[in-house]
């Protein structure tokens, strides 16, 4: 066994300077190995437990008035009670080890809270008010829509309810399996814009990464007029170009969507007394000052920043850079585990969950390595966005420097019976590949249901399955799916290439 406790989100935790003692309240310490925690003894099995006590479990509940006359006896103890904790809380349980989970504000973390799910249920409505909304695609299927309108309090209120009830779900999952939930002290950000407090005329969006995007549909479906600021020369930059390309002419051209590339917001003056807000646009190779826009709102859709200032990880050497924790391979630094949005390799949720699942396999004496290039990631626009693995630049670039060739096949949503029955045509599908392995390097899809379509890529990159193997698999028929059929059957890859599945291709 490697520790008792370890990190598990943006609020990591750090230790003590004082050897003999723990100082968790306000989340002071985080996943530290016992030696770093000044504890001597380390447990080698779940089964040596009679009798010790977790110092860690024990001061914080101490300090937090919720240790009993009996004390505490844990294996491994897990700060942040987000999806990454749960995730790894509900895997050391089926492994044997005797879990606690510390959390400062609520269970859920970023992702239920104020992230992922809120967002979701606010897209849902977007989405159905889009649908509503387009004449053309209702007379196409013989519908009427005389009118359509919203609530905006009870659309708040649907964010708000799903978000209490997965995180009820949540923390009675943990419960069910024998979890001690133990509360701590911290301070967390909300965002204002999931909460729907108002919808405004006329919202410039900073950022057009999945978050902005997202927000732009749930701002137009819902009558919004909407103007990006990107930094970079180009939009959605983090995307596959030519998928960000097909999504512009889609999601952002024909809609009340319009934006500024290459400035920076350089300075952003609220509301006030009936005035506007007052966004100052400079260039951003230049500095200059370009122009400054007058709108209703705006909204920072940047990305999330680390919460790691102040928690004492100085005490154990360690160094952050810009406020992440640099983890190597196996989520580690010095005597420290940290996953999820504080390490900064991929800030998703399920990220988090398969680094904390991917943790405790170790701590249980099992060496695992995760291959971040299997995992996927989706925008939930209207259609969707989903990718896995490189983009078609960064295979060439791969291809360039290792000195192998690469192959890229692609088909179209409108080539789908599924897709067609749906009047929704619009969309494409692309995967890169090596032609000499037929290992995939990465797959983008943009249409229908995308979200969903994304994972038996991901699987298949996750497990090593080439496409000469995976070419094989059945889809039903008619369903979406066969845009996946469609990209592996189209796929080429050299004779005399072996056909049987082989181990999973490392990141």
């Amino acid at each position: 066994m490697y520790s008792t406790a370890m990190s598990l989100s943006a609020a990591a935790a750090a230790s003590s300077s004082r050897p003999d003692a723990i100082r968790p309240a306000g989340l002071r310490f985080c996943g530290l190995r016992r030696e770093a925690l000044g504890l001597r003894s380390l447990r080698t099995s779940p089964q040596a437990v009679a009798g010790r006590r977790s110092v860690a479990a024990a001061a914080f509940a101490a300090e937090n008035g919720t240790a009993g006359s009996g004390g505490f006896d844990y294996d491994l103890v897990i700060i942040g009670a987000g999806v990454g904790g749960h995730g790894a809380a509900l895997h050391a349980v089926e492994k044997g080890l005797k879990t606690a989970i510390i959390e400062g504000d609520v269970v859920g973390g970023t992702c239920v809270n104020r992230g992922c799910v809120p967002s979701k249920a606010l897209l849902a409505v977007s989405g159905k008010m889009r649908e509503l909304r387009d004449e053309h695609h209702m007379k196409s299927l013989g519908l009427q829509v005389p009118s359509t309108g919203y609530d905006r309090q009870a659309v708040a209120d649907h964010a708000n309810n799903l978000a209490s009830k997965i995180r009820s779900n949540l923390t009675n999952s943990m419960k069910a399996l024998g979890v001690d939930i133990l509360n701590g002290k911290t301070v967390f950000t909300s965002d204002h814009a999931l909460k729907l407090e108002s919808v405004p005329d006329w919202i410039a969006i900073v950022g057009s990464g999945y978050i902005g995007l997202e927000f732009s549909d749930v701002y137009t479906a819902l009558g919004s007029e909407v103007t990006f600021v990107e930094a970079l020369d180009q939009l959605m930059p983090g995307f596959d170009p030519e998928i960000a390309k097909l999504a512009q002419r889609i999601l952002i051209n024909p809609r009340k969507i319009d934006y500024h590339t290459g400035v920076f917001a350089s300075k952003i003056t609220p509301a006030k007394d009936g005035k506007p807000v007052l966004i100052e646009l400079i260039d951003a190779k230049t500095k200059e000052h370009k122009e400054t826009l007058e709108v209703d709102a705006a909204l920072i859709a940047t990305g999330r920043a680390p919460f790691t200032k102040g928690l004492g990880l100085e005490n154990i050497n360690v160094v952050t850079q810009r406020g992440f924790v640099p983890v190597d391979e196996r989520m580690q630094v010095s005597n420290l585990y940290c996953i999820g949005d504080a390490n900064g390799k991929l800030m998703l949720a399920h990220a988090a969950s398969a680094q904390g699942i991917s943790v405790v396999e170790q701590i249980c004496g099992k060496d695992n390595i995760l291959n971040h290039l299997s995992i996927p990631a989706a925008c939930f626009t209207h259609p969707e966005i989903s990718m896995v693995g490189l983009t078609e630049p960064q295979a060439r670039e791969k291809a360039d420097k290792e000195g192998f060739g690469v192959s890229v096949v692609k088909t179209s949503f409108k080539a789908n019976t599924k897709a067609l029955a749906e009047n929704e045509g619009d969309g494409l599908a692309k995967m890169i590949y090596r032609p000499d392995t037929g290992e995939i390097l990465g797959v983008h899809i943009l249409g229908l249901h995308a979200a969903d379509l994304i994972h038996e890529a991901s699987n298949a990159i996750a497990l090593g399955t080439r496409v000469q193997d995976i070419k094989f698999a059945v889809h039903a028929h008619p369903t979406l799916s066969e845009v996946l059929d469609e990209l592996f059957k189209a796929a080429k890859v050299s004779s005399g290439v072996s056909s049987s599945v082989s181990e999973p291709v490392a990141a």
